[in-house]
């Protein structure tokens, strides 16, 4: 089976996070094992986030960044997997894959470019044109950056992560839906404070390309594509409940 698991409410900026970092231990747990354990997508809609990468938070200017988020409204935190900032709020999902594989470590390309489809496919199923590749001077750039052709200048749609350990992965993805305003102005003033360099045009949403799309109409896009891939692989896709950990508590 793939288990789709929605998330009923955001447990917290760091503890949606944190939630995902331990998730992936138990499939590192079974892995070491021998367990079998069927792949994870868990969805939900996050507070007002902005999620750091690593780097960014060696960087002098991250402190002045922290705040910046604050003022905004938005609360600030590390991720674990790799990347620069990137915004999310009510407005957006975010897709957690989870599964075990052995040779994780050695797939993570193939596995952006085949994600990376997925999701332009579920965008063209919500009435989205998109398609995939970097946008110059976006935030948190990506060569699987899914993109959309808004009227003025192309934006960013979603954005991809990953985090691979010894037999599994996480591959975490963010998709902007709606309202990208709040994400743009926030968006701008962290890259600024990190002096990183950013085009605040391509900060947008599926919104700008489609009007009448929604976080429900595209997740219910999402989980269609999904319920195909999985039967491409002899799985069938199942409702689940997300499993409970600490950080959910």
């Amino acid at each position: 089976m793939l288990r789709w698991a929605e998330q009923p409410a955001s447990f917290g900026a760091a503890e949606d996070l944190e939630w995902a970092s331990t998730e992936l231990g138990a499939y590192r747990a079974a892995a070491a094992a021998g367990e079998p354990r069927e792949d994870l997508i868990r969805v939900y809609v996050p507070r007002p986030t902005v999620a750091f990468g690593q780097r960014d938070a060696r960087l002098p200017g991250f402190e002045a960044a922290a705040q910046a988020c604050r003022d905004h409204g938005f609360v600030p935190a590390v991720r674990r997997a790799g990347g620069r900032a990137a915004a999310y709020h009510p407005g957006c999902v975010v897709v957690d894959h989870l599964a075990l594989q052995d040779d994780a470590a050695l797939t993570q390309q193939a596995r952006f470019a085949e994600f990376a489809e997925l999701f332009v496919a579920a965008f063209a199923r919500a009435g989205v044109a998109s398609s995939i590749g970097k946008i110059p001077r976006e935030y948190c750039p990506g060569e699987y950056s899914i993109q959309g052709p808004a009227p003025a200048h192309p934006v960013k749609l979603a954005g991809a992560a990953q985090r691979v350990v010894k037999g599994a992965f996480l591959f975490s993805t963010h998709v902007v839906v709606a309202d990208p305003a709040p994400l743009r102005a926030v968006l701008t003033d962290v890259y600024r404070l990190l002096e990183l360099e950013m085009d605040p045009r391509t900060v947008g949403a599926a919104t700008d390309v489609a009007p009448g799309v929604d976080v429900p109409g595209f997740v219910a896009a999402l989980k269609t594509e999904y319920a195909g891939w999985a039967g491409s692989r002899g799985l069938t896709l199942t409702e689940a409940p997300l499993p409970p950990h600490a950080a959910a508590a």
